[in-house]
């Protein structure tokens, strides 16, 4: 992964002072090249042990490897790697808004994979899978977070697990009530603060079930009460592509949970459902 890319997938974990180098990192990375640390520093009022500190938390030696890396991904972009890059004015080379959304997609796509490691996405296909051979999936969206918690919720029902899908939080409430140990609860929340909803999982958690929370990759208060999250991270400054972005992300990580059940070996049971409901979908 670039280092701009690096930057952009961990910002929602920073403190005040590294999302202000961040920011400006990948707001000025052409003109990276041209300062030292202590002109970073200057030029954002901070200290230049607080330019050293981020560019070590990030992986990095010290900012010239930082400075290097970031040169790298310029070149990369530069030699057509990337042609569909902003210019300086913001405008799209190529003149295709398409091409440029695609881009921004991919790019979210790409940081999510990358917070996401296969052995966390595989942890939660196979709580979900354990689940569904001896129990139940709860799953809740409030808001724009159930469109995928719906979508979610019938997948799984395609795939033979019983699920248990819900968009009000007071019948989610009485329906925990029913969990037991082995059931999983998969809670939707963008920013992971409405109280609501992280009152469900601490109720869930005490009947011995598994919370898996989907939620950005920031610190938020639902995924103190999560044993396993998927994590989501899609950035842009304006605000009528931040949600596309953001969307992208989300299902190409649930996708990924998806096909693992699918090869885990629910791929028959899907077939025959999908047999099942097609005569009524040509209807």
């Amino acid at each position: 992964m670039s280092a701009l890319l690096k930057i952009r997938a961990g910002r929602d974990q920073m403190s005040a002072i590294e999302r202000r180098i961040a920011d400006f990192i990948l707001d000025n990375a052409q003109l990276l090249r041209d300062y030292s640390s202590q002109q970073l520093a200057n030029a954002l009022g901070i200290s230049q042990s607080s330019v050293v500190k981020f560019c070590q938390k990030l992986g990095f030696k010290g900012y010239p490897d930082l400075k290097y890396s970031v040169g790298e991904a310029i070149a990369r972009a530069d030699n057509g790697d990337d042609a569909t890059r902003p210019d300086a004015d913001g405008e799209q080379p190529n003149g295709d808004p398409a091409l440029e959304l695609w881009r921004c997609k991919s790019e979210a796509q790409e940081v999510t994979r990358s917070i996401n490691p296969p052995e966390a996405v595989e942890a939660v296909a196979t709580a979900i899978a354990d689940a569904g051979n001896r129990g139940k999936v709860f799953i809740i969206g409030l808001g724009e977070d159930d469109i995928h918690a719906r979508a979610f919720a019938l997948r799984l029902s395609l795939l033979g697990i019983l699920t248990v899908h819900n968009f009000d939080t007071a019948h989610m409430t009485a329906s925990v009530s029913a969990a037991h140990g082995g059931d999983v609860l998969l809670v939707f929340s963008e920013h992971g603060k409405q109280p609501a909803l992280c009152q469900i999982g601490r109720l869930f958690r005490e009947r011995g079930g598994t919370v898996v929370t989907v939620t950005r990759h920031s610190a938020n208060p639902l995924r103190a009460h999560a044993d396993l999250s998927l994590l989501v991270s899609a950035h842009d400054d304006r605000a009528h592509i931040e949600p596309l972005l953001y969307h992208s992300a989300l299902q190409h990580l649930l996708d990924r949970v998806f096909v693992l059940l699918c090869e885990g070996g629910r791929d028959e049971q899907l077939q025959a459902n999908m047999e099942r409901i097609r005569p009524m979908l040509e209807g």
